[in-house]
Order: structure tokens, then sequence, then C-alpha cells
């Protein structure tokens, strides 16, 4: 089941995901997301919270910001669902290009991205290149 979730659930989900390294606290997520358009979701399987995505109004368009799902829950489309839900509720809203970035090391992400429709359209170079961010960029 996919639902509008919290912050403090999506904080709580981000801290058990071992890819994100040193993840958000809600301050964080309240500075991003108060101001602006925003969309948090939350995937339940069993009744428990097991992944999330949350975007928000970027520049006229939607970026889609964090997500993830536990590692004993993926490969079972949890995240298709979830980026699914976001695209269709960021076309209601009105928005007509969604985007993300991801990091050179998130190999998956990267992979996600283009099986569904993305492209990249810009990167940029960090201290190393297992940092450097790739921007992606789909229209809806």
């Amino acid at each position: 089941m996919i639902r509008t979730g919290t912050i403090a659930e999506v904080v709580a989900l981000s801290q058990a995901i071992p890819e994100f390294i040193d993840p958000h606290g809600a301050e964080v997520y309240r500075e991003r997301l108060l101001s602006v358009p925003h969309l948090i979701l939350v995937a339940e399987q069993d009744d428990k919270p097991v992944g999330f995505k949350v975007g928000y109004e970027r520049e006229g368009a939607f970026y889609s910001w964090m997500g993830g799902v536990l590692p004993g829950y993926r490969r079972l489309g949890i995240a298709q669902k979830l980026a699914k839900n976001q695209e269709n509720w960021a076309k209601s809203q009105g928005y007509t290009t969604i985007l993300f970035k991801t990091r050179n090391h998130h190999k998956g992400m990267l992979i996600f991205g283009l099986q569904n429709g993305f492209n990249i359209v810009g990167f940029k170079e960090r201290e190393s290149v297992e940092v450097h961010r790739i921007l992606l960029r789909k229209s809806l």
C-alpha cells in the first residue's frame, strides 16, 4: 500500500537504508518542504513502513529528492510503485517535468531512472568520481 507519509516516518526509514551515509534529519526535511508544494509517500507491507519517496517543487518542475526501500523489501516492485504514484500526483498537480539527481556510486538508482523513461541531462563533478552528481529528467 502507498500512502501519504510524515517527515518523522521518512527520517526513520532513511536511517535504516545502508546506502544513506549520514541521512538528513527532520530539520533538513522541514527546511526543504514546508514553503513549497511537496509530496511525502510511504510504502507499507504488512502494516510496516518499508519504503518512501519525497519530492517538492523546484524551479517550476517536480524534484524527486529522496527515496529508498529497506533492503529486505527490494526487488518486489515497491520503488516502482512509489515512483509511479509520485509521477501521477505530480502530473495531476500540473507539473510537466520531473527530475532527480543521483550520485555516481548509486548505480541502481541510475539504472532505475533510465529504465523508467528518464534522460541524463546534466553532470556535476565533485571531490571524487564516486560522488559525482548525475541529473536526470522526464517529461510527464
